[in-house]
């Protein structure tokens, strides 16, 4: 009975959510699909499982919902007039189906609208088969095909679920939202490998290789308004590495990261044919105690340019960076957090200087560099609603988009503020 009413909440929700939004491509309406699928598949596995507990249930429906309040002063983070939105608005269904002790099947499906930042729409976050391939007292190894998450960086697990991860806004020069959908989730095939003893402690390393859809908004935020042609992800392989020494506290971890891109312009366009490659290396730590939490990560990026601008045109340059966190427990529901974060474009020209004057003042030094001094306060008003309140003190520019082709126009202040408020309910 449980699973029969989970099944008819996965097919009103996927419903709704098709009304809502009925634009939403065919591959998104499949893969949406393939959750109901799930849930409809569990009816047969359920009444199989006659003699099984109610904890070992195989299949799983879980949701989210959150809605909230953003402002932003002096630059076009969420939109372009600065007033206030309602642009925050974060709603998911994800589940999963436990075939056998050695296969599982898996998605999300989410509604996202965030103004700037991404794409307003449903989307796939991730539609896969875990495959558990190897398993001992020690060892465990998994392989994942379809769309499986890049849980690479240190919250890329918990950035698609608003209430899991540790702020409304992630820290931009590693969670840039205008990557969000790329960096997310992949179409390909990753693994991971654990091990763990009381002598070593914990490790778990994981490699993917798979390639992102980029729709035609995307391409626009990423590259520019302009952009009337089409891009393409041709790869994106990642692999990272993470200990945890025994009975610690602590975790230490990293991640490196190549993606290629191409850009193939139309017959009335701005722009040119153009490859783009972009290298992502990171180092963080994360401590985890009774009252206190700290984490960090420090990074480097290369990115290239081939073309676009103009046929023959080159760049390469070097950004670096990194964002300290802290969050403390003040009482059984109440949580303060304190963020750092600093990021130059290119580690040769961090007060952009060199920038403004290669584009003939055209993009101004500002947009070579991005800080961010973040205050925020989370309130558990009951086991499985929140409510989460920032604000952001930013310098630069350099985490907006579009970001290969500036927009000085709005974004013609180097210091802007923001904040926002969201209430998140999940079941």
């Amino acid at each position: 009975m449980l699973s029969k009413l989970k099944t008819n909440a996965a097919v009103e929700v996927l419903s709704k959510v098709n009304n809502l939004f009925p634009s939403i491509n065919l591959a998104v309406n499949i893969k949406a699909m393939f959750l109901v699928a799930m849930g409809l598949t569990s009816n047969l596995a359920y009444a199989k499982e006659t003699n099984s507990t109610s904890g070992s249930q195989n299949f799983q429906l879980h949701g989210f919902l959150s809605q909230g309040l953003i402002d932003v002063d002096g630059s076009d983070f969420v939109n372009d007039d600065g007033e206030l939105s309602a642009e925050l608005t974060e709603i998911g269904l994800n589940a999963s189906y436990k075939i056998n002790n050695r296969f599982r099947l898996a998605g999300q499906v989410v509604y996202l609208d965030g103004g700037n930042r991404y794409a307003q729409g449903a989307r796939v976050d991730y539609a896969l088969l875990d495959w558990s391939a190897y398993s001992d007292d020690n060892w465990q190894a998994n392989i994942y095909l379809g769309r499986f998450k890049n849980n690479h960086w240190l919250y890329s697990s918990s950035r698609d679920i608003p209430f899991a991860r540790p702020s409304i806004i992630l820290p931009q020069s590693v969670y840039f939202d205008g990557f969000r959908d790329i960096a997310v989730g992949s179409d390909g095939i990753a693994s991971k490998i654990s091990y763990s003893s009381d002598e070593y402690g914990d490790f778990d390393w994981q490699i993917s290789y798979g390639t992102s859809p980029i729709s035609d908004e995307q391409t626009k935020n990423i590259l520019s308004e302009y952009a009337q042609g089409t891009a393409e992800q041709d790869y994106d392989s990642q692999t990272s590495l993470y200990w945890r020494p025994a009975f610690s506290s602590w975790r230490f971890g990293m991640s490196l990261l190549e993606a290629g891109f191409t850009y193939d312009q139309s017959a009335q366009d701005f722009f040119y044919d153009a490859d783009f490659v972009f290298q992502f290396y990171t180092l963080n730590a994360l401590y985890e105690g009774e009252l206190w939490e700290f984490s960090g990560e420090v990074y480097q990026q290369r990115f290239t340019i081939d073309g676009f601008y103009f046929p023959g045109f080159n760049l390469d340059n070097v950004g670096q960076g990194f964002y300290l966190q802290s969050r403390y427990k003040l009482t059984d529901k109440m949580t303060l957090l304190v963020r750092y974060e600093d990021f130059y474009l290119d580690k040769d020209d961090k007060d952009g200087k060199e920038l403004e004057e290669s584009t003939g003042g055209q993009v101004p030094y500002y947009f070579g560099f991005h800080k961010d001094v973040t205050l925020g306060l989370n309130y558990d008003i009951t086991s499985n609603f929140s409510a989460r309140m920032e604000y952001h003190w930013v310098k630069g520019a350099g985490r907006l988009t579009p970001v290969v082709a500036p927009n000085p126009q709005i974004n013609n202040s180097e210091d802007w503020q923001m904040w926002a408020i969201q209430l998140m309910y999940w079941f």
